[in-house]
Formats: C-alpha cells, structure tokens, sequence
C-alpha cells in the first residue's frame, strides 16, 4: 500500500509547510451497531505505536446550527460547552454523520482537518501546543498527517482554545 496525496497533503504542499505520512492497514468496518463507536484514532494509536494524547481526532459539530470542525486528542473528549463558548455560541451539538461527510468530503474516520469541501472553522485543542508534532487524518482511513500544531493553525486559520476533557 502507498501514501497517495489527498485533499489534505495538497494543501499542505501549496503551503510548503512539512509533514510526514503514516500509512497502516486499517481495519475493515461491515456496518458496525449504534452502539459501538468505533475508535478509529484510537486504532491509529495503537497500530502505529503513537500515544493516543498525540493523535488528534476531527470532530465535526453544530453550534447554533453552524457546523465546525474540531480536533480534540483521541485521550479525550470533545466538551460542547467549551466548544460553544470558544465560537461564542450558545449551544454545540456534535453533527450527523450524513451532514459531517457531506460538508467535508471525507468519510467518519477519515475526516481530516485539512481540505474539507466547504470551508469551515476550525477549533485546535490548546493541548496540542503540549507536542512537537502531532497526527490528524490526512483524508482517508488508514492514513495520519504528523506536522506541528503551529503549522496546522497556519495551514486551517483555527482558533486554538480548550475544547477538550480529560478523563481523571
């Protein structure tokens, strides 16, 4: 299998700004029950040998109807309070799956942060800033970007604010 440019690389080449792929064999889904969700970063952690704090799942939301994507470490969760405040809205609501694909052009699990097919805002966890480099999709399941959460503000014009909780 070889890395093949995506959405997401292209616009990291046109902003000459660095990062690595890290290609790996990700797991076929068949129609998995409501109940199970799946953790596809988390399945990128362990597969790559990365800690889950580093890899940084996009999540995609509605705050007061308006969507916007938001990378939180898969170690986390996504706090919609925070997320609401942090665009100064009044209620965050995570956004359907069908809606999430259609305003991104990627599929759940492989939602990049990068090269979505309608321009949206962006939030980055002010823990990123904990990390030399940090991995995001890069447009497909089975593909992580590494670059620099500096450059990943550069590349998307995010806000960087705590949206995440921790668990403990």
């Amino acid at each position: 299998m070889s890395a093949r440019a995506t959405r997401a690389t292209d616009v990291l080449a046109r902003a000459r700004l660095p990062y690595r792929l890290h290609e790996y064999e990700a797991p076929e889904r068949h129609g998995t029950e409501r109940d199970e969700r799946p953790s596809y970063g988390r399945e990128a952690a362990a597969v790559l040998g990365v800690g889950e704090d580093r890899i940084f799942k996009t999540l995609v939301a509605s705050i007061d109807g308006r969507l916007a994507l938001c990378v939180v470490p898969v170690s986390a969760s996504l706090d919609l309070k925070l997320l609401a405040a942090a665009l100064d809205g009044h209620r965050a609501d995570l956004a359907d799956p069908a809606a999430a694909e259609r305003a991104t052009g990627y599929v759940i699990g492989g939602i990049s942060p990068l090269g979505s097919r309608r321009r949206l805002p962006l939030v980055l966890d002010a823990g990123a800033a904990d990390h030399a480099t940090i991995l995001v999709s890069a447009g497909r399941r089975g593909l992580q970007v590494e670059l620099a959460p500096a450059d990943l503000v550069r590349a998307t014009d995010a806000l960087v604010a705590l949206i995440a909780r921790r668990a403990g």
